[in-house]
């Protein structure tokens, strides 16, 4: 099961694929080409309107007793993320210090990176969710390389969470089965172990997700309300978990068969699919958002995010989306203007 994860025009209010995922983009895959979006651009003016597509009627989640793979099992679970442990040095530069990191995320051990700036004292800190890299070929640390730079470069600690089955982490063969759910327990408990950090303010502690990692953070989002000030996504996965698994899981035949006897088809099985599907539990988000989107993204359909973004708002919530168009899944041209956004975003909200 392989989950990858509008010019700029801004959605601003109260609030984020049936193709082969593509992996973060890094500094040595060069991101797609395509047109730029002029700055002074008409179209880079906020407004205040909603989405075009219609606002998506969620499904009311199932009450019964929490099935243990499941949102609202995350919801009731006592975390105790903890132990983020510094090992070698992985490269010094001028503005922050890399570290190999592992931290506790129930009984598993999950790795990571770690940026700490070299200014003194307390910083703002997020904990950074990569899309979708096999984890065959994956190693430490590599998702979300320039985000990783530039967010350090402005003062941000930054750990970037391998996930389970990554790199030097802990294994857990039930993951793909489970539709990957314990990915969102990793990265609560990163944000729980980087908050006891010596280098961090823990009041100014945010989320940010791209591509299967905008998937994540949302559902870290409903899971544990109040664990972050604030959040970004770019390019995201679906907030519903049906159309993640119709996209990417139906086509792998074996994998969506091991599904599908673990916790049935969607057809038949509503109410799993329903409580795996963060869009039922928006009314559980108390954090602001940001929404970063492509108009041309061939993985996550620019359709996903406007409609999680009208779901956010018609659920009370404080979001804000820009679409760029002619922008492929990883960003390029309007990646700089895109991350001046999300700087201000999160300096907006107190992170």
């Amino acid at each position: 099961m392989k989950l990858p994860w509008l010019g700029a025009v801004v959605l601003a209010t109260v609030v984020g694929c049936s193709s082969t995922p593509t992996a973060d983009p890094s500094p040595s895959s060069p991101p797609p080409s395509s047109t730029p979006t002029s700055a002074a651009s008409p179209s880079t003016t906020p407004s205040t309107s909603a989405p075009a597509s219609p606002t998506p009627t969620a499904p009311t989640p199932s009450t019964p007793a929490a099935d243990p793979v499941s949102l609202p099992a995350l919801m009731a679970k006592k975390y105790d993320g903890r132990d983020l442990r510094l090992g070698r040095v992985i490269t010094r530069t001028d503005a922050y210090t890399r570290y190999f990191v592992t931290y506790a995320s129930g009984k598993l051990r999950i790795s990571g990176i770690l940026n700490v700036p070299t200014t003194p004292g307390r910083h703002p800190a997020l904990v950074l969710n990569h899309g979708f890299i096999d984890p065959a070929v994956y190693t430490n640390g590599r998702g979300l390389m320039r985000e990783q730079d530039y967010l350090a470069r402005r003062g941000y600690v930054v750990l970037h969470t391998d996930y389970r089955n990554h790199a030097q982490s802990s294994k857990d063969p039930r993951n793909e089965v489970n539709l990957r759910i314990g990915y969102t327990e990793d990265v609560i408990n990163a944000v729980l172990a980087l908050k006891a950090s010596p280098y961090v303010d823990p009041q100014r502690v945010g989320l940010f997700g791209r591509s299967m990692g905008g998937g994540i953070t949302y559902n870290a989002l409903v899971a544990q309300p109040g664990l972050v000030k604030a959040a970004v996504v770019y390019a995201s996965v679906s907030s519903n978990a049906v159309e993640n698994f119709n996209r990417w899981t139906r086509p792998d035949a074996a994998t969506a068969a091991a599904v599908i006897r673990a916790h049935g088809d969607p057809a038949k099985t509503p109410d799993f699919w329903r409580n795996m599907s963060a869009v039922n539990f928006f009314d559980r988000i108390t954090e602001p958002l940001l929404i970063q989107q492509g108009l041309a993204d061939s993985t996550c359909p620019p359709v996903w995010a406007q409609q999680t973004y009208a779901a956010l708002k018609k659920a009370g919530k404080a979001a804000t989306i820009y679409t760029y168009p002619g922008e492929e899944h990883a960003f390029a041209a309007a990646w700089p203007t895109s991350m001046a956004r999300t700087v201000a975003f999160l300096k907006q909200q107190g992170v």
